[in-house]
């Protein structure tokens, strides 16, 4: 079928993150000009089951009207002003104050960005600030874990665990190392148990910062589910297991919920469901179901006394961006969380979550799938060529890929991270559509099924 108008266009114009440029040319984009609840409609009015929440993201669903009129609100009123020189406005007083009560950590200021790697990397730039206001210029290293995602910046990337947002990029940079990935089904030993598994990560932890020296280890970073690198459950008990390794060698604990946080997991925040014990979090994403871009950290007391120190010291803060507490995006912000409490959207999170899970972790049934794993509405499941052995396919049959490509075309809209494939639909979903959107799923998984017995792709 030749490409449209639009696609050579596109084709001819944009660079797209994360897709193969040179199929792009031959392929062409799917347009989406058109989005109501969890439907998207692209360009020749076809529907199509918003599986990802976009990237994540829209939790709220698309065309919330509520919403669209606090941003043209915000607009009208003032429709930029910066905090650079200790400038403000009524929305960031507000939105941090909002922040700091539902926040799972103490927390004692609010700092914003525009997106979770920028969240990550203000993460990363504040610890080294702070080990420098302590007198410890040496504790600079941060850990994060092979398969994590936290960002595509220089420094956000550098702690992404995933070999494509490395490779050829020069990264990760110097003072990132990544300990063991928490994933049970593919590093667990044969015959042992997931506590002992969990054990062993806690060991690979400790012997990591051991090796490096705890004197230059200065925080650790964590998802509480490992969202972009597949959807990885942690193993029972691993937080609780790592915190006193972090406690005992005075490591800063970094909770990443861009993913996870405003009731991905059926609570506010995936710490509060893992039982983690941060210093700090990033949010970004859902905190505004992605209608804005805008992320924040929590600033724990003991580094904001180390910012005034510098301060101090130096004569000012120097960080900001020119889009931090933007008034548009605290108006979303605000609205956003606004409706999350109105309309019990945790409420229905945990009530939509069982029926979710239910639905998800019947596909590990399937021939084509080795896990299925999930937590609340966020889950995947992991393609195999064998399942008794978990033996995986081979990278250029480029079975996830493939799979998203004929689920796309059933109307539903995934996302792979190579065989992983990812669903995570808007929290306002209800019961017949989540039982419309793995009716859709599992057509894909027999249609896959059928691809894998005409390609031979079983084959070792």
């Amino acid at each position: 079928m030749p490409l449209s108008n639009m696609a050579v266009r596109d084709i001819e114009t944009v660079i797209h993150p994360y897709t193969n440029l040179a199929r792009h040319r031959e392929v062409g984009p799917l347009i989406l000009n058109e989005g109501r609840g969890i439907y998207l409609y692209d360009d020749t009015g076809k529907r199509y089951i918003e599986g990802m929440a976009g990237l994540w993201c829209t939790a709220l669903g698309y065309g919330n009207e509520e919403i669209v009129e606090a941003a043209a609100s915000a607009m009208r009123k003032v429709s930029f002003t910066h905090a650079f020189g200790g400038k403000s406005h009524d929305g960031v007083i507000e939105l941090s104050e909002k922040l700091k009560e539902i926040a799972p950590c103490p927390a004692s200021k609010v700092l914003f960005g525009t997106s979770g790697s920028e969240g990550n990397d203000m993460q990363m730039k504040l610890t080294w600030y702070m080990n420098n206001a302590r007198g410890k210029p040496e504790k600079k290293k941060i850990i994060s874990r092979i398969r994590a995602y936290h960002g595509v910046t220089i420094a956000s990337a550098s702690l992404t665990g995933l070999p494509w947002v490395h490779n050829d990029f020069d990264l990760p940079i110097r003072n990132v190392v990544h300990t063991s990935c928490p994933h049970f089904y593919r590093y667990g030993q044969e015959g042992e148990t997931e506590d002992q598994f969990a054990d062993r990560m806690a060991k690979d932890l400790e012997d990591l910062i051991l090796r490096e020296g705890p004197e230059t280890c200065a925080a650790f970073i964590a998802e509480p589910v490992m969202g972009a690198g597949g959807v990885i459950m942690p193993p029972k008990g691993y937080f609780q297991k790592i915190q006193p390794i972090l406690e005992k060698y005075d490591i800063r604990f970094i909770a990443d919920e861009v993913i996870t946080g405003f009731g991905r997991t059926g609570s506010w925040f995936g710490t509060e469901t893992m039982g983690m014990k941060p210093h700090s979090i990033t949010m970004a994403k859902a905190i505004t179901s992605a209608y804005f871009p805008m992320s924040a950290i929590t600033i724990e007391e003991d580094l904001y006394q180390a910012m005034l120190d510098e301060s101090r010291k130096l004569g000012t803060f120097g960080h900001g961006y020119t889009y931090t507490a933007h008034p548009v995006g605290c108006a979303v912000a605000l609205k956003t969380i606004e409706i999350y409490e109105r309309d019990k959207i945790m409420v229905n999170a945990k009530k939509m979550s069982p029926v979710f899970q239910s639905r998800l972790m019947k596909l590990a049934d399937h021939p084509m799938v080795g896990e299925a794993r999930g937590v609340g509405l966020i889950g995947a499941v992991e393609l195999v060529a064998d399942k008794a052995t978990k033996r995986s396919f081979q990278p250029k049959q480029m079975a996830g890929a493939t799979a998203v490509n004929k689920l796309q075309e059933l109307g539903l809209i995934v996302r792979n991270v190579q065989d992983s494939l990812a669903l995570c639909p808007p929290l306002i979903i209800t019961t017949d559509e989540i039982h419309e959107m793995f009716d859709i799923f599992e057509r894909g998984l027999d249609e896959m099924e059928a691809w894998a017995t005409k390609e031979n792709a079983r084959a070792a």
